[in-house]
Order: structure tokens, then C-alpha cells, then sequence
């Protein structure tokens, strides 16, 4: 156990509602309020970036909230600045809550003469002084083993079977879940295992990174109310050809279910354009205000998991606990009914 009365959190410009949201959650956990420790991350003129911590924390075990979303360099640049100045302000443990871990899809060498920058990303926040990484839906899992501390994966599987519950209550008979790529095969069938459904595929071959040469379906996906599911969407071209095919081949109406909302560039507006009927995101990346103002884009809040999780961390007890639904519903108090 740790020395200290309480965990304390500290985030950076990354996405400071999430991290608002979830000193709000631990609040309610913990029945007393948890505030964000006061400091300062602000850039000097030629895009520096400094940091100062304004409470004493030393001894504390401090948690870092900062997804290194767009942009990515900087966020990232945020997180190693931060940790470094916890690290010599003597914090007993740092842990960074990383929600979205940017540069996951470059996860291995796909060609000849390219990084595996997710392995150099790790390098570097072990240097810095993090000691464990709390994130979800990683890209790839076995990133997890690029770094050389303890790294919590969480998955948004189980807050989406909650949401589908909810808002597909009574039709549950006529729900697919869709996997858009090959590799996307194992999310897909955990979430279909969690609300016992079946499972298609969209088999796609790229001629290069961002385009999609051709697409075909697995699958009979004929009257139903199909369910993409995926770690990220970024400029949501594949996701939108995705659907467009699925209402081809004789589906009754398309959603998607996607972790990550880093919606780059027309993204938003092929998503508002398309035959998608909802796009469900989680808050891992700030949503942007084109994102809350488009009618078929809402989204799911992580803080409940999150302050959850950083609760378990601290108290040393099951961070997995967090993956059944008699555990996770009541974290989301009422939000979701579970039969």
C-alpha cells in the first residue's frame, strides 16, 4: 500500500475535460473531493513547452492524465516534460493515463527502411520516469510488451455492450457485428461474445495506407442491424464504404461502435453524409465541436473506468474486474440497465 492518503491526479492540455471528468468520478468514488493538482503546462514564444507543479508532491503517487492525440508530438513532448517534473519533485510513482496512445499503428516494420516508432514512444516514457501505463484499446496488444513496466490495457468492449443493451433493447435478435478488416477479427467477436450476436467481417485489401482498393463481405448480413466495430476511426473513408456496402448487401441499417474518435480532416462530414445511422465514440480524444454538433456522432464517457481503474491501481487490487458487467454497470450508475 502506499504511503499517501489519497491518489493524486495531474493533467495536461491533451484533453483536460476527460481528465476534469474524471477528478469528478473519483469524488464520487472516494466520497471526499480529488481535485487536479495545480500547476501550470503552458509553451514560451517558440513552442517550448513548460511545466510547474504549484503542490508539493513529494512521496505522492501521482497519475498523468494526457492521451497523445493530434497533435501527437506535442502531447507526447507534454507527457515526458510533465513526468520528468513529478519525477524531480520526488513523486514516489508516476503512472501515465494515457487513454489514446498515439503512434500505436506503427507498430511493426511493414517495409523496408521504416521505424517501429510504438517501440520508441515506449523507450522514451520509460526514460522519463513512468513506472506504469494505464490505456485503452491499444492499437496493437502486443505494445503492451514494448515497455518494460506494468501496462493496464483497458477495452471499451465492455462499456459498448452496455450502450448496444440500452439502446437496442428488444431487438437484440437482429444485431450483427462487423468486423471492418481481418485483423479486427478478435475486438469484434469479444463484443459480439458480450451481447450474443453473431459475427461478419469486411475483408478489404489497400493498395496504400488510407485507400481501399477493394472490399468484400463474410457473411450474411441481410435484415440486420449491423454494428462496426473498431479501435479508431481517423478520416473515416474506409468506415463510410464499409457501410455503404453492408446497406448493399442487404443490411437493414449500419452503426459503428469505435474507441477512438481521432476524426482527421472531411471525416466528420463523410460521417454526416453517410448511411451510418449513429457513430458512437468514446471521450479517449477531446471531441471536437463539428464532432458534437454532427447529428449521428455521440458519445460514451470513460471517466467511470477510468477513475475506477486509477482507484484499483493505487489500492492494489483488480484492474480486470473492470471487464464483467456486474462490476462495470454500477461504475456507470443508472446510465445503463443490465438484465
Amino acid at each position: 500500500m502506499p504511503s499517501t492518503s489519497e491518489p493524486k491526479i495531474i493533467a495536461g492540455n491533451a484533453n483536460r475535460p476527460l481528465g476534469n471528468a474524471i477528478s469528478r468520478r473519483m469524488s464520487m468514488h472516494r466520497g471526499m473531493s480529488v481535485e487536479l493538482v495545480d500547476a501550470r503546462v503552458e509553451r514560451f514564444n517558440d513552442q517550448e513547452i513548460f511545466v510547474e507543479v504549484y503542490e508539493n508532491v513529494r512521496g505522492e503517487d501521482m497519475f498523468i492524465i494526457q492521451p497523445t492525440s493530434n497533435p501527437a508530438n506535442d502531447n507526447l513532448m507534454e507527457l515526458l516534460i510533465m513526468t520528468d517534473a513529478l519525477r524531480r519533485s520526488s513523486a514516489s510513482r508516476i503512472t501515465a493515463v494515457v487513454p489514446y496512445f498515439g503512434y500505436a499503428r506503427q507498430d511493426r516494420r511493414t517495409k523496408a527502411r521504416t521505424p517501429i516508432s510504438a517501440k520508441l514512444v515506449a523507450n522514451m516514457m520509460v526514460e522519463a520516469g513512468i513506472e506504469r501505463v494505464l490505456t485503452m484499446d491499444l492499437h496493437a496488444t502486443q505494445i503492451q510488451g514494448f515497455f518494460d513496466i506494468p501496462v493496464d490495457n483497458l477495452y471499451a468492449a465492455p462499456i459498448f455492450a452496455l450502450d448496444i443493451k440500452h439502446h437496442f433493447k428488444g431487438q437484440m435478435d437482429g444485431i450483427m457485428v462487423v468486423s471492418p478488416d481481418v485483423g479486427g477479427v478478435a475486438r469484434a467477436r469479444e463484443l459480439a461474445k458480450r451481447i450474443e450476436a453473431p459475427l461478419s467481417i469486411v475483408d478489404k485489401r489497400r493498395e496504400k495506407a488510407g485507400e481501399v482498393a477493394e472490399m468484400t463481405v463474410i457473411g450474411d448480413v441481410s435484415g440486420k442491424k449491423c454494428i462496426i466495430v473498431d479501435d479508431l476511426v481517423d478520416t473515416a473513408g474506409t468506415l463510410c464504404k464499409a457501410a455503404d456496402l453492408l446497406m448493399e448487401h442487404g443490411a437493414a441499417e449500419v452503426h459503428a461502435y469505435i474507441t477512438h474518435g481521432v476524426l482527421s480532416g472531411p471525416a466528420v462530414e463523410r460521417v454526416e453524409k453517410s448511411v451510418m445511422k449513429s457513430l458512437v465514440i468514446t471521450d479517449t480524444i477531446e471531441t471536437t465541436e463539428a464532432a458534437k454538433k454532427c447529428p449521428n456522432i455521440r458519445v460514451v464517457p470513460t471517466a467511470p473506468m477510468f477513475a475506477q481503474a486509477i482507484i484499483n491501481i493505487w489500492n492494489g487490487t483488480s484492474v480486470s474486474s473492470l471487464f464483467e458487467d456486474s462490476t462495470l454497470a454500477p461504475i456507470y450508475e443508472g446510465m445503463y440497465q443490465v438484465d
